[in-house]
């Protein structure tokens, strides 16, 4: 780490820049946008948001390009909702732009033979005041950075974003401003993408001019800390969460490793640096070298909680099964947390609903148990219930009318998204090619392991009478300890129990079966079927009821694609055993096994081996996506007593990395309660 570094990451680590913004905390733009257009009202607040934003470069900044307000501009519609503009958890073409400039991009529409066409004609006027805008303060920031001194960044300055980079660094600092000012525009969530992919070029090119491995590896280092000032500021459910994923590596159609030079400083840079963001996913699959997991490792032993692993043999051909071009399959990169899209062309939705799995259960149960003869015929009635929330999602999230109604907006977006600009039209209009949604799984262990209990107690031992059960139930348990007790020490998800992992799968199956391929309204877009939870492990399990796991009503179920939290697990191959039964490869919308491994493993380089070994065995097994947190029970429950002896702690919350200290409380007890595994 060099000394520019240094100076850098303590700036960072102070906070003390956060002291000079500002609190817009009445940003409304109502009144001043009543006779604005309302498909151009984002433009217009984004131009605004952006002279209302002077430059604000750092000590020790090469990028600039860092908020001043805190907040973006909002207008209210008809109905008294405030609209932020919005849009995002995609994955934008930045490269087309940066390769370009600007002013190629303003050449291709007014070549473009539909930039005549008056039903078009304001799309690509909207564009157009985009760029302006963005080269305004472009062009404030060098004259700032020239005052201050700031040499290699004004001189960059006069070059990009208006001309094509010329650099690694120019590249970097030209994604920087990308990103500033689509965050500006209160756009979420959007991902960094396959970084080590499309800036290779820009790292080969210099390597060939003399410039050293190590000065790019600074410029990258300082490259990830800009991509953290503002970090706080991006919208989410819970501080961290905002979106700043990266992949790595992947295959291509020839089974030819993608994972390059940059790839492995992108690694370096992140284990040198233990920031949150960005958030490392690496692509592998069953050729993956022993030694890249071990490296990966490393990063898990700093207690990052990332990389995050996907599998390329699962996750592709559930793309291509999916109506995705091979092409674009094979180029996949994650959502804000785990959702498998593909960049530069699609505006895929892949959060839009959540299968609650416990919950359909529980409603089949109440419904249901007294009348059925046996255990089967309980489960085609939680069967069914799953079918009968898979219609109701879809028809919940179906368009009112047709898509591209209602408030639509031209979103900043659109430049950076295949197919709008040559159509010249918005993604509200259309002209991304993929449309899809995706739907999460919330609480599947949970789920079997209900189902599981009830067969056991009330089918097969017959200890328990379906009303005894149900009434317990309605109690949540008061009065009924010992029949909780018993349910909690029935056969549960993640201990290669062919039992109550067989009823996993059959949930799994008729959740896939009555969702995934799915028209949803949306431009010729279907559904896919996902095994994530993202938050809803926590809000959506305080609206369940006590379920007969003898899980407590109100209490959180496992996250995403993992045990229950009061589950007592034989060992961490048994949860890889459990979790990889399912053909992965038809509900891989996204959703990862989350994995806690005690702190001491890593104390010595057997105890990684251990660890690599056994990501490499869940890929083997078909596991689709896995995370891993290095953490240690003692130092949590420390650090919710003395938070500011913790500020730099670390965790993976459900598909993403914080500070531990940042989170609220329940989301900290959850990590608490999960299994550490000693490998």
């Amino acid at each position: 780490m060099t000394e520019a570094v240094k100076k850098a990451l303590a700036e960072l680590r102070t906070g003390e820049y956060k002291k000079e913004r500002i609190n817009n905390e009445t940003y409304d733009m109502t009144e001043k946008f009543v006779d604005t257009p309302n498909e151009l009202r984002s433009i217009a607040a984004l131009e605004d948001m952006l002279a209302h934003e002077t430059p604000n470069i750092l000590k020790n900044d090469i990028f600039g390009f860092n908020r001043r307000n805190i907040n973006t501009p909002y207008y209210c519609n008809s109905a008294g909702r405030k609209i932020r503009g919005g849009g995002g958890n995609l994955t934008p073409n930045y490269i087309h732009t940066i390769e370009s400039g600007f002013e190629g991009i303003l050449k291709e529409i007014a070549e473009n033979p539909n930039s005549g066409d008056s039903q078009k004609v304001v799309f690509y006027n909207a564009m157009k005041r985009f760029i302006a805008a963005v080269l305004e303060i472009s062009e404030q920031y060098r004259v700032a950075a020239e005052a201050s001194g700031n040499a290699r960044l004004a001189k960059a300055l006069a070059w990009v974003p208006r001309k094509p980079a010329r650099s690694f660094y120019e590249a970097c600092l030209f994604f920087k401003i990308i990103i500033y000012v689509l965050r500006c525009a209160n756009m979420v969530h959007l991902t960094l993408g396959r970084f080590d992919q499309y800036m290779y070029e820009y790292y080969k090119k210099d390597i060939a001019r003399g410039v050293s491995r190590e000065e790019l590896l600074e410029t990258l280092e300082l490259f990830f800390i800009s991509l953290n000032v503002d970090g706080d500021l991006y919208i989410g459910i819970q501080q961290g969460d905002n979106g700043q994923s990266m992949v790595l590596g992947g295959y291509d159609k020839d089974g030819n490793d993608m994972y390059n030079e940059l790839s492995e400083l992108c690694m370096e840079a992140s284990l040198e640096l233990s920031l949150i963001d960005p958030k490392i996913n690496l692509r592998v699959n069953k050729t993956t070298s022993d030694s890249r997991y071990e490296y990966a490792t490393k990063l898990t032993k700093k207690g990052l909680g990332f990389p995050q692993y996907c599998n390329d043999d699962i996750v592709v051909p559930f793309l291509i099964a999916h109506g995705y071009e091979e092409k674009d399959a094979l180029d996949y990169t994650v959502a804000a947390c785990w959702e498998h899209i593909v960049p530069n062309c699609a505006a895929d939705t892949p959060n839009k609903g959540t299968m609650d799995f416990p919950g359909a259960v529980n409603r089949a149960v109440h419904e249901k148990l007294t009348s059925c003869a046996d255990f089967n015929e309980l489960m085609r009635h939680a069967t069914a219930a799953i079918a009968e929330d898979c219609d109701a999602i879809c028809e919940r999230f179906r368009p009112k009318g047709a898509p591209g109604t209602g408030n639509s907006h031209y979103s900043p977006l659109s430049l950076f998204v295949d197919g709008c600009l040559e159509k010249g039209l918005d993604l509200s209009q259309g002209g991304a090619k993929y449309y899809n949604y995706g739907c999460h799984g919330a609480g599947i262990a949970n789920a079997a392991d209900a189902l599981a209990a009830i067969k056991q107690v009330v089918f097969d031992e017959k200890a328990v009478t379906p009303e005894e059960l149900l009434a317990a139930l309605d109690a949540d348990f008061v009065g009924y300890e010992e029949l909780q007790n018993r349910l909690l020490a029935c056969p549960k998800m993640g201990n290669n129990d062919g039992t109550v992992d067989d009823i996993a799968c059959t949930l799994m199956d008729a959740f896939v079966n009555n969702l995934s391929g799915k028209p949803n309204g949306v431009y010729g877009g279907i559904w896919r079927a996902g095994t994530g939870s993202a938050m809803e492990y926590i809000l959506t399990a305080r609206k369940c009821p006590a379920t007969a796991d003898g899980r407590n009503a109100g209490k959180p179920y496992g996250c995403s694609f993992s045990p229950a939290i009061t589950t007592r697990l034989n060992g961490p191959l048994s949860v890889i055993q459990s979790f990889t039964k399912f053909d992965m490869k038809k509900i891989a919308n996204g959703g990862p096994l989350t994995m806690e491994v005690h702190d001491t493993v890593f104390r010595n380089a057997e105890g990684e081996k251990k660890v690599a070994q056994l990501v490499k065995a869940f890929i083997h097994l078909g596991g689709h996506q896995l995370q891993l947190n290095s953490i240690n029970r003692d130092r949590l429950l420390d650090a919710q007593e003395h938070p500011e002896d913790h500020k730099n702690l670390i965790v993976r919350v459900w598909g993403w990395s914080g500070y531990f200290c940042e989170l609220d409380r329940e989301y900290q007890d959850h990590v608490i309660k999960r299994t550490e595994f000693m490998v």
